[in-house]
């Protein structure tokens, strides 16, 4: 007994002995597999694909197909269901009717831009009117600008009207072109006229032409005017007009060069958006050769008036 009792304790600790020297070896194992990478191989490098391959392969297919969006637009239906319903003839009409209102209406407007009574510096009375009428579409249009001034003891001094064919170049300019002709009472010319008429940055109102006359006589015309909305119907505008000349036309009043300047303001008030009553101060100056013809027929150089009108449209 004492025997195998010697014989086991040996077995056990010859065991543990094993066990404990062989313990080091498996950790060291385990760390080394876990920090170390395997080696690559050829078969495995030659094998794998290439990333650039892929995406030059992917924007390939990219640019063969149609990007989303950018197809083109189907053809429009030729069947409308309303006219199983209702009368086609009556429904055609209808949807003609509604691509005038998109695009394709005829629109007309009369613009009385001034209308005014004046009381000038020297005691006179005058009058005078600018305004316009136009029919057309969006692009093209059918323009007739009139204006003209006189005192009420002499008579009329100026008077002219434009035919014009206007067409839109850019979403706010227009190119116009056509006939002036002037029915002064002392002389009376047609004009061949070039001109532009639109809405410049920061909303200021535009137009200028070029003249020129069945005599030679080359003009020039400069305008521009700016609204100021003081209160929701109650609006201030400052106005300003240059004449030139290509030279002396005194059978006309006009010297070569920069002829006249004229400056305005106004106060009107929106009683309706169409119909609008002002009050307002006007200055004309007269330069040059235009001055020494107006004082050589007994006018003065500068004019200056205050004024009461009306501006409408319709």
């Amino acid at each position: 007994m004492r025997r195998l009792a010697l014989a086991a304790a040996l077995w056990l600790s010859l065991a543990w002995t094993a066990s404990a020297q062989s313990m080091p070896e498996m950790h060291d194992m385990d760390h080394g597999a876990h920090s170390a990478s395997p080696p690559a191989t050829s078969e495995s490098s030659s094998t794998e694909p290439d990333m650039d391959s892929m995406h030059r392969e992917h924007a390939t297919d990219a640019d063969s197909d149609e990007v989303a969006g950018n197809q083109p637009a189907p053809e429009p239906p030729g069947d409308h269901a309303a006219d199983s319903i209702f009368d086609p003839a009556a429904m055609g009409a209808a949807r003609e009717q509604l691509r005038k209102e998109h695009g394709r209406s005829l629109i007309s407007k009369v613009m009385v831009n001034l209308g005014e009574y004046r009381v000038q510096d020297k005691g006179d009375q005058g009058y005078r009117w600018e305004g316009e009428a136009r029919i057309g579409g969006n692009i093209n249009r059918l323009v007739l600008k009139s204006e003209g001034e006189g005192v009420v003891s002499s008579g009329l001094d100026s008077a002219e009207l434009q035919a014009l064919y206007s067409r839109a170049v850019t979403p706010f300019f227009d190119l116009q072109a056509g006939v002036r002709q002037d029915f002064e009472p002392t002389t009376r010319r047609t004009y061949a006229t070039l001109g532009f008429e639109g809405l410049a940055p920061y909303w200021f109102l535009t137009q200028g032409a070029l003249f020129v006359s069945d005599h030679g006589d080359v003009l020039a015309r400069f305008e521009g005017s700016y609204d100021i909305r003081l209160f929701q119907r109650l609006i201030l505008q400052p106005q300003a007009e240059i004449n030139l000349a290509a030279q002396d036309v005194p059978e006309a009043g006009v010297g070569a060069g920069l002829s006249s300047i004229e400056l305005g303001l106004r106060l009107r008030y929106e009683l309706r958006r169409e119909f609008a009553p002002y009050v307002g101060f006007s200055y004309d100056q007269v330069y040059g050769e235009t001055a020494d013809l107006a004082r050589a027929s007994g006018d003065g150089s500068s004019d200056y008036g205050f004024v009461v009108g009306l501006r409408a449209w319709f």
